[in-house]
């Protein structure tokens, strides 16, 4: 089940919440409704990265633990913040400089999506007990020339 607050107005934080799943697609949707399609691809890769760690490593896919999205858009500023339920980590991130030092070992299974958020978003951060993330991207949008 989704549920989600309305805005009363656009500048307003919505919060949308659901239980822990990796079907994200049309939580996704929701979140990316209003961005400029240039962008939708690269951010709908860091917001599926960070719902994923949120409900896999946080909540440990239990049914039973929400995931809480609030999303806000001021002018061309897009944010997220992403809470899970789960014990919390130390977020210490590790992003090689060379690209290729990103590939996977032949066994590894993960260990690129924290690098993946700090080259996707402007703004990275989590709270002290690592239940929490905020995200954010500024977006310049296309002026019309019709205006």
């Amino acid at each position: 089940m989704i549920a989600i607050s309305l805005p009363t107005r656009k500048q307003d934080w919505q919060t949308m919440s659901f239980a822990s799943t990796l079907y994200l697609c049309p939580i996704l949707d929701l979140l990316l409704a209003k961005v400029p399609p240039e962008y939708e691809p690269e951010l709908r890769l860091g917001l599926q990265e960070a719902l994923v760690n949120a409900a896999k490593h946080g909540n440990g896919l239990d049914p039973s633990k929400q995931v809480s999205v609030q999303f806000s858009i001021a002018d061309d500023l897009y944010s997220w913040v992403i809470t899970d339920q789960g014990e919390g980590f130390c977020a210490t991130p590790r992003c090689p400089a060379n690209p290729e030092d990103l590939l996977p070992d032949e066994c590894s299974e993960g260990g690129r999506g924290l690098c993946l958020l700090y080259q996707i978003f402007d703004q990275v951060h989590w709270n002290r007990e690592g239940t929490q993330l905020r995200l954010s991207k500024r977006v310049k949008r296309e002026r019309s020339l019709w205006r």
